[in-house]
């Protein structure tokens, strides 16, 4: 790899991901940094067209191997043609999801056997990990109030508060496990203090 570092954002539905993604690419640029931001599922022509497959509503009920399978074949098109061509030319790529997402909606929301997910994680990426995850949280109420003010949702965005719950509870499981890692910000407080939080997190990481 090159001198890129791999930046992962996370958190459950409503807590500003999308906002707080371009605040981390403006960040960057203005520290003199090449920024690709990206996101899963999704990132290429291929991983885009499994992303539509799996949040479209439809009729038939899809078996939750289906969406895990789904989610390493994007991330595994992702990798190879985004993620690893941007690190190795300098890049700073900043992806609105990754594999910690897998763990929260799949293993915690679906109940997916969590040693299944973690076969397939080392099958797809071997040892390769994000430099820094930021894991936006929130209690349930407030993302999914938030959601409400959306005129579209996708198949995710239907489920209910204890399907949230579990995927916030995992979330909170997998930054327990990589504290290193993962760092935990309150999404439940005004922007600028989310963004100060964030800052000083990036800081960090440019320091290394």
């Amino acid at each position: 790899m090159g001198s890129g570092k791999f930046i992962t954002l996370e958190g459950g539905e409503g807590l500003g991901k999308s906002t707080n993604l371009h605040f981390i690419k403006d960040f960057l640029e203005d520290n003199g940094l090449s920024v690709r931001v990206t996101r899963e599922p999704g990132g290429t022509p291929l991983a885009e067209q499994i992303r539509c497959l799996l949040l479209e509503e439809r009729s038939e009920s899809v078996a939750e191997q289906t969406e895990l399978l789904l989610m390493f074949s994007a991330r595994a098109q992702h990798l190879k043609e985004v993620i690893y061509p941007a690190l190795a030319q300098g890049q700073w790529v900043i992806s609105d999801r990754f594999t910690d997402a897998t763990y929260a909606y799949q293993g915690g929301g679906r109940a997916i056997d969590v040693s299944l997910i973690q076969q397939l994680e080392t099958w797809v990426q071997g040892t390769f990990r994000p430099d820094l995850t930021l894991l936006l949280d929130a209690p349930i109420n407030i993302g999914m109030s938030r959601m409400k003010e959306r005129v579209i949702s996708d198949r995710f965005e239907q489920e209910q508060f204890p399907f949230f719950e579990r995927v916030r509870q995992a979330y909170l499981l997998q930054a327990q496990k990589n504290p290193d890692r993962i760092q935990v910000v309150n999404a439940n407080q005004s922007l600028t203090a989310v963004q100060s939080d964030i800052v000083s997190h990036l800081l960090s990481l440019l320091k290394k």
